[in-house]
């Protein structure tokens, strides 16, 4: 007898619960539209700078230093061209990455064993300094019928108030992101 009221009343309790949430007003909800629209594109463009991949600087004496940190010299211009592009793509917007690349200036340090202590610095058609690191005045490359391109410089920079005599080597990766 104890084992059938504990099963009636678990019964009960379990009903009277049901109830109690299925008595509950309903509660009126705001609906909305959500739109998507996009593009597909064929493979990506076909790249070239300087119509290889290497840009050569001058070679410059340290007197074009001076004696203050941050002087450049050896400003050389470059292209960075897209071709065979989809039709349809509109601009490439580059970022660049790498372990070249200082953490404070976003310029490109020197890693020629025995190098100057001169960085690479790079501008944008606006002779902008680019930061590599965070992107700031990184080119955004207008592309039409499938091809486009941007002027860019590259120039040394001091970084101590004796600029030393020596070999510069670099080098930045750099993605295109298609629009």
């Amino acid at each position: 007898m104890f084992q059938s009221k504990t099963l009636l009343s678990t019964a009960l309790v379990a009903t009277f619960g049901f109830l109690a949430l299925v008595s509950a007003p309903a509660q009126a909800a705001s609906s909305g539209t959500i739109n998507f629209s996009g593009k597909v594109l064929a493979d990506t463009c076909t790249i070239a700078v300087n119509g290889g991949a290497t840009v050569t600087l001058p070679t410059v004496m340290t007197a074009a230093f001076g004696s203050t940190v941050g002087t450049t010299a050896g400003d050389t211009p470059f292209t960075v061209a897209l071709s065979g592009c989809d039709t349809n793509t509109a601009s490439a917007q580059m970022a660049f990455s790498g372990g070249n690349i200082d953490n404070t200036s976003g310029d490109l340090t020197n890693t020629a064993a025995s190098g100057s202590n001169v960085r690479i610095r790079l501008l944008d058609s606006s002779d902008q300094a680019i930061n590599t690191k965070t992107g700031v005045n990184a080119p955004n490359i207008a592309v039409a019928n499938g091809s486009g391109s941007t002027q860019m410089k590259a120039q040394y920079i001091s970084t101590a108030t004796a600029t030393t005599a020596g070999l510069v080597t670099s080098s930045v990766n750099f993605t295109l992101t298609y629009q």
